[in-house]
Parts: C-alpha cells; sequence; structure tokens
C-alpha cells in the first residue's frame, strides 16, 4: 500500500514528462494545455492522497504505541557489512506529513492547471511537480537514513527546477542556481552526520537506532567521548536543516525562490521542502533529547532566524517577497520550539503554518493574475471591491498568521511561546524573542493586506484592469480557508489530539517545575495583545502612505539596513563569492591553462608532427617498398643470426 502512495506521483511525471518530450518540446507539434496535464498531475497525487487517508485510518484502528505500517519493497544496498532495504514505513508522525504534503499538493496542482494556462510548457511544469511530490513522500516515508537522504536531495533538485522554470530570464535561472548551491552545503553536514550515526551506532534504521539508543543509554544522560559524538551528530544533521528549512546562515536563497512560478512557492514555503529539517530533527527527537548543547544551538538559531527576517520583511513592498521572509520567520518559530524540546508544538505549527501559508502564496497568485503580472504592493490598493472571493480568504489567512483566536495560526504559536516559557530547555530570552517576532509578524502582514486590497486605487486603470480570479484557482483557496480557520483545533492546550497521536514519537513535554500553570493563560493573553498591537500599529501608520515615508525618511539608515536584508547577500559576495571566484581563475589559469593544456596540446601537437614525419616514408613507388622489406628481412635475419650465436 505505501509503494502507491509514491507510484502515483511517479506516473504521473512520467506521463507527463514523456508527453513534454515527445508532443511538446519538438518544433511543430501541437502543445498540450495545462488542462489536460493538470488533470493528470493533479490526479496523481490526489490518488497519493487518498492512500494515506486510507494509511491513517488503519493506524488510528491500531494499538497505542504499536501503530506502525510498514513495506519492504527490495533490498536496496548490500556494501560489506552494510545492508539496507527500501523500507517504507508510516507512524504516526510520518502519516501527518504524507498527509499534508498530498492534501495541500493536490490543491496546488489543482490551483496551477488555472495559473499556467497561458504557459508555454505546462507538461514539464507539471511533471516537475509530481516529481517534487514523489521525493518529498519518499523523504518522510523512508525507514532509514539513506532513504530519507534520496529524498532529501530529490525535492533539492526538483526545487532547482521549478525555481528556474522560466530559465530563460538570466535572474531566475541565478535563483535556482542559488538554492541548489546552498542546499548542497548544508547536505554536507547531513552526510557527515549519517556518517557519524553510522560508526557510532552501527545503524541508520530509525526503528533499530531507536532501540540501539534506548538499550545503550536507558534515559540516562550520555557522557564524555559518546556526548562528543551525539552532539556532534545532532549539530552536523542541524546544518543540513539550515540549508533545507532556510535558517542562518544559510536562509539567503528562499526568498530568491520566488522567481519560479508563485504555485512552486506556495508548494516549497508551504507543505514540502522547508518542513523537510523539521521532519529530520522530530524524526531523530530521541537522539536530540540527550544533547542540550544542541537544543540550545537550535534554539538560539531558530529565535534568531525569526527575528532577522521579520525584521527584513517589514519593509519589503514585493507581495511575494514578504511571504517569503515571513516563511523563514516562521520556520525559525518551528526550530525555536524543537530547540526547547518542544518537538511536538513545532510539527503542530509546521502544519497550520502549510494551512496559512499555502493559502496566502496562493492568494498572492490570484491577486498577481488578476493585476496583470504586478507584485509591487505599493502599486496595488482598493482590491477589495474587484476581488472579493480572493479578499476573504486571504482575510482569514492574514488572521490565522497574526495569530488571532479561534484561527489556527493562534494555537500552534501560543503553544510555542509557552514552551519557549515554561521548558526546562526555554528562557525568558527566548521567550521575549518569540513574542517580538509575533508582534512584527502581524504588523507587516496587516501592512501588506492594506496596501494590497485597502485604501486607494493606486495602478494606472488604462493598463491594468484587475479581475477576479477563474473558479480552478479559487477553489482550491476556500478548502485552504476552512482548514486556516478551523485547523488549530487539533492541538487546543491540555486537550490536545495532535499530542496524544505524536506521543509514541515525540513525547509531549511538561513544563518546568515551579512554573504555575496559571502563567499559561496570561501568556496567552499578552500573545494576542501583542498581535493586536502590531495589527493596529500598521492600521494606524498605513491608512495614510505619508506616515510611512516620513519615517523611512527620519530613519533611512536603518530603513536601508532592512532594505537590503541586513547586507547578507553582500557580505556572501564579498567574503566568499568573489575571493572563490578569483582563487578559481587563477587555478584555471596557472595550472588548467599552463599545466594541464599544454600537456594534452603537446601529446597532440607530438603525435601530428610524427604522422607527418612518418608519412614521407609512403612514397607510392613500389621499387622503395622492395627496398624496405630488403632491408626488414636483413635486419630481422640480423637479429636471429645475433641470438644464435
Amino acid at each position: 500500500m505505501l509503494g502507491l502512495i509514491l507510484l502515483f506521483p511517479l506516473i504521473g511525471f512520467l506521463i507527463n514528462g514523456l508527453w513534454y518530450a515527445v508532443l511538446q518540446a519538438p518544433q511543430g507539434r501541437k502543445k498540450a494545455g495545462s488542462l489536460a496535464t493538470g488533470l493528470v498531475a493533479s490526479s496523481a497525487i490526489f490518488l497519493s492522497f487518498a492512500v494515506g487517508v486510507v494509511a491513517f485510518v488503519q493506524l488510528a484502528g491500531m494499538p497505542e504505541g504499536a501503530r506502525v505500517i510498514e513495506n519492504n519493497l527490495f533490498s536496496w544496498i548490500k556494501v560489506g557489512g552494510l545492508s539496507l532495504d527500501f523500507v517504507l514505513r508510516v507512524d504516526p508522525l510520518s502519516s501527518l506529513f504524507v498527509l499534508v504534503i498530498a492534501g495541500i499538493g493536490t490543491l496546488i496542482h489543482v490551483y496551477s492547471i488555472g495559473y499556467m494556462s497561458h504557459d508555454e510548457t505546462p507538461g514539464r511544469f507539471f511533471a516537475y511537480l509530481n516529481l517534487f511530490c514523489f521525493s518529498m513522500l519518499v523523504l518522510v516515508l523512508g525507514g532509514a537514513l539513506p532513504l530519507l537522504f534520496l529524498g532529501w536531495e530529490g525535492v533539492g533538485l526538483c526545487s532547482y527546477l521549478l525555481i528556474g522554470y522560466w530559465y530563460q530570464d538570466i535572474e531566475k535561472a541565478k535563483a535556482g542556481k542559488k538554492a541548489f548551491i546552498a542546499n548542497r552545503v548544508g547536505d554536507l553536514g547531513f552526510l557527515l552526520g549519517m556518517f557519524l550515526i553510522y560508526t557510532t551506532f552501527g545503524t541508520m534504521d530509525f526503528s533499530a537506532l531507536r532501540e540501539v539508543v534506548v538499550q545503550r543509554f536507558g534515559g540516562m544522560a550520555p557522557a564524555g567521548a559518546e556526548l562528543a559524538a551525539v552532539t556532534g551528530i545532532c549539530l552536523l544533521l542541524f546544518v543540513g536543516c539550515t540549508g533545507k528549512s532556510a535558517q542562518i546562515p544559510l536562509y539567503v536563497w528562499l526568498p530568491d525562490a520566488m522567481a519560479g512560478p508563485t504555485p512552486v512557492s506556495a508548494l516549497i514555503h508551504a507543505a514540502t521542502m522547508v518542513t523537510s529539517g523539521i521532519y529530520l530533527v522530530a524524526r531523530l527527537d530521541f537522539l536530540y533529547a540527550l544533547s542540550p548543547t544542541a537544543l540550545e544551538v537550535m534554539a538560539w538559531v531558530g529565535g534568531l532566524t525569526a527575528f532577522v527576517a521579520a525584521t527584513i520583511a517589514v519593509v519589503q513592498t514585493d507581495i511575494k517577497r514578504v511571504l517569503a521572509y515571513s516563511t523563514v520567520s516562521q520556520l525559525g518559530y518551528m526550530f525555536l520550539a524543537c530547540g526547547v524540546g518542544a518537538t511536538g508544538a513545532g510539527v503542530f505549527h509546521v502544519i497550520t503554518h502549510a494551512f496559512f501559508k499555502a493559502l496566502l502564496f496562493l492568494g498572492a497568485g490570484s491577486v498577481i493574475h488578476g493585476m496583470h503580472e504586478e507584485q509591487d504592493i505599493l502599486k496595488m490598493g482598493g482590491l477589495k471591491k474587484h476581488m472579493p472571493r480572493t479578499f476573504l480568504v486571504v482575510t482569514v489567512a492574514w488572521l490565522a498568521i497574526c495569530g488571532l483566536p479561534p484561527f489556527s495560526g493562534f494555537f500552534s504559536k501560543d503553544e510555542i511561546l509557552w514552551m519557549a516559557f515554561a521548558s526546562n530547555q526555554g528562557n525568558r530570552v527566548l521567550w521575549a524573542l518569540g513574542l517580538l517576532t509575533a508582534m512584527m509578524t502581524a504588523f507587516y502582514m496587516t501592512r501588506m493586506w492594506i496596501h494590497t486590497f485597502m485604501g486607494s486605487e493606486r495602478f494606472d486603470h488604462h493598463k491594468v484592469h484587475p479581475h477576479e480570479s477563474p473558479i480552478v484557482m479559487v477553489a482550491p483557496l476556500y478548502v485552504l480557508a476552512v482548514l486556516s480557520a478551523a485547523g488549530g483545533f487539533m492541538g487546543v492546550p491540555h486537550a490536545s489530539w495532535l499530542a496524544h497521536w505524536l506521543e509514541p514519537i515525540v513525547p509531549h513535554v511538561v513544563p518546568a517545575e515551579g512554573v504555575n500553570h496559571s502563567m499559561e493563560w496570561v501568556l496567552m493573553a499578552v500573545s494576542v495583545a501583542v498581535a493586536l498591537l502590531g495589527m493596529f500599529a500598521a492600521h494606524r501608520l498605513f491608512r495614510d502612505l505619508r506616515r510611512p515615508e516620513a519615517l523611512k525618511a527620519r530613519w533611512a539608515f536603518i530603513h536601508k539596513v532592512l532594505w537590503n536584508k541586513w547586507f547578507v547577500d553582500e557580505l556572501y559576495e564579498g567574503a566568499l563569492i568573489r575571493p572563490i571566484g578569483r582563487v578559481s581563475q587563477a587555478l584555471w589559469r596557472g595550472f588548467d591553462v599552463a599545466v594541464i593544456d599544454r600537456i594534452v596540446l603537446g601529446f597532440g601537437r607530438a603525435s601530428e608532427w610524427s604522422g607527418q614525419t612518418l608519412r614521407l616514408a609512403q612514397t607510392g613507388s613500389l621499387q622503395a617498398y622492395a627496398v624496405f622489406l630488403l632491408l626488414g628481412l636483413v635486419l630481422t635475419l640480423g637479429y636471429m643470426i645475433y641470438g644464435l650465436v
């Protein structure tokens, strides 16, 4: 059964890929439209979702603590003492990710039918989408680290193909390359961590690894060399997470990923690639729990990433770029939760974030589609009356990400802030950092919402005629709006179905001793008040556009720093990219050209010279050839006589 979850999107990829290669790529052939190719791709991923629902129902009917379905498809790797089968395994954790990936993926596929209707090569686009979902499903269903890494690399490849989908534009091609290279840096850490796991524990299968860790440590904290090894493993794997899930210092690729089509942005940011790191940490929660140092590093990296990305989002004017930095910030929230030991809260935020962030990106795509590809929110305004359905669903997503009850984002955000305050691994500084980020999130999302839908119209009516998107694009938004509004009730505090469901894989974290439970209600009220404060401040500031302009002029230096994204890209350019480029140029000229090329060309010239010389012997004269034969016979006879003597 689990093989079918992978098989359907793989078949969709092959059908659309071959359809494109045979019917669309050759010149002069009739091109297939987005409807036909989109239906194939959407049906494929929907079938995976249907099988995922069946697996989820079967798990729910099993005894608690024994909820595992496993399919051993074939023997995969046998090298020396390493024997690894291609095992797919679904349990409470992976079942949730399968439903999110395939469910949200289906909605994005259907939406893409309308969004890509004017594209020249929709078959290629939908083939990439199906391959993306296939790779992500391999990642979450893999029963061992190498299989997870196979999917991990697959989504990295697909992100490169989809971000640079319009590769004729050099900037979009560069964005795809940037994503690919940044992820390769992180993947080196993943590989080293995986190798260290095998040398330390002798297995890379998740179930066997858990058993070995439990038997070796028995719930006791390791010490000495074993603690160093565990900490090293956790930190190396977290390096991989900083690449795939866009954390400091490797987050720089994700905002540039906006170069791809908007459905790609929704798929990468909401349901698939960027959640890979959270899944890896949750899958190895039993290992991370043994290393306080690794948890502390993760918590601070996550908290700082959330804060820094939020400060950048405050000044962005590209609607997709605002949402991109919002994603980086929300991912920081998730790692903050994992770092303070509340991995379940991090997984909860993955799910709610998938709902409202997919809705925000697809809603932004609807706005861009209706505004004839305009993405600057300063050139919008007043779209509420032109796009009422899009306005309604984006408003739901806006309230969810701002963290207002009873919308989904409130429950998961509040759980993270509470654990940052109350858990043994948390502290007041991390809580304050998360709270400040929550206020900025409400501020910049309200700013985007006001600039886009409210106020006066700031676009050229002679060139732009806003219109509502077709039903094939709006219908998925309604589904996501319902999930964004009600999805948080799966994790209601003290009665959380989600925490109970994940308990066998990710144990629920209780507050530290001495923390009063009544404080949770106080902090909940504080988080709501802070969100309302951010929304109110944005409303007061941006209802008259002269106010933010005056503020920008007054704080010009700070605005410049934030507008240029803290100059991190420039820092990388000056500290790494240019020096590496200069060294590479020097090596190319000094070694490749001066040594390798001369050696290769020298052999070529020697062959040419010897050939030109020896061809002089080919005179065409029979008498000359007879003389050469005679000389050869004389020399051969002389050699034989000399040997006998």
